[in-house]
């Protein structure tokens, strides 16, 4: 018999990539999301709502969790009180889940949980100490959920992402928006660019929370591509695929000088404990990330 997995948050950015990556490690995939996906058997429920997020638990009775939801709408996530309520409800479902009999549970976590200065975030050594709400609340949320998990028979692994881009990203986020931008042929206003930021293909970053769920690694886990490249240097790739590099206007947005000078994710632990490795460079991940959107025709939207 398949081992049943739980991915919340299914349709989302993260999630349509990672229940195919699921399916592929063999296991039976329930998502629950926005919209229904013929990868998975799809479930409606509100996990906002205890007495929906108990029943979908009671349901299905999975043995291994994949927690992608949250709000993570571009503009207001960071500051949301909304991240409270995401707290509240994903320790519920955690809880639900153990009572249910549920081994293994991953969470969905961020690279704004560690302390901004460090030029490259390790878990082990580098600080925990969030400048914003929303990394305060996935920080907290993981703590809970450790503590917890060491009363009962439960394993939590928590994935920490880091710069995300590729197909099916939505509109507010920095490469959507450019992509939008340049195939438009309006302008692009933005920082000077020459910040330092780890980004990893959405494909890559759900290919390692399904090896995560799949395994036994305990504990926060860096998702990154363990190489930080300048933000002008992703954008003039985007140019160079679509054309338009006249219509970045780098500099033209004022970087906050609380923004650090580079975010760059340690992956010891994601490559040599949990044996994954990316599969995209940045190069192919942007080729890919264009062919997705001409494919369709049309920009993000």
């Amino acid at each position: 018999m398949r081992e049943r997995v739980l991915v919340t948050g299914a349709a989302g950015f993260v999630g349509r990539h990672a229940v195919p990556a699921l399916r592929a490690r063999g296991f039976e995939v329930h998502g629950v999301g926005r919209s229904p996906s013929a990868e998975a058997t799809w479930h409606a429920a509100d996990l906002l709502v205890p007495a929906e997020r108990h029943a979908l638990i009671a349901k299905i009775r999975p043995s291994h969790c994949l927690h992608l939801a949250w709000d993570a709408e571009p503009g207001r996530y960071w500051t949301s009180a909304r991240n409270l309520d995401w707290v509240a409800a994903t320790l519920d479902l955690a809880q639900a889940f153990a009572a249910a009999g549920g081994r293994r549970f991953v969470g969905a976590g961020t690279c704004a949980e560690y302390e901004w200065g460090a030029a490259r975030f390790e878990e082990a050594t580098t600080p925990c100490r969030p400048a914003t709400l929303y990394g305060a609340a996935k920080d907290g949320t993981r703590r809970i959920l450790e503590a917890y998990a060491a009363t009962q028979t439960l394993s939590v692994a928590w994935g920490r992402l880091f710069y995300l881009y590729g197909p099916g990203e939505r509109r507010g986020r920095l490469v959507s928006d450019a992509i939008r931008a340049l195939t438009a042929g309006t302008a692009f206003p933005t920082s000077h660019g020459h910040q330092r930021r780890d980004f990893l293909h959405v494909a890559d970053a759900a290919a390692a929370l399904a090896a995560l769920v799949a395994g036994d690694v305990p504990g926060p886990v860096n998702i990154g591509s363990g190489a930080a490249i300048p933000v002008r240097a992703l954008l003039e790739g985007l140019a160079a695929r679509i054309g338009g590099a006249e219509h970045l206007d780098f500099g033209a947005r004022p970087l906050s000088p609380t923004e650090p000078q580079v975010i760059e994710a340690g992956t010891r632990i994601l490559t040599e404990t949990v044996g994954f490795r990316p599969r995209f460079d940045v190069a192919r991940g942007l080729d890919d990330t264009v062919a997705w959107w001409r494919a369709r025709g049309k920009a993000p939207g």
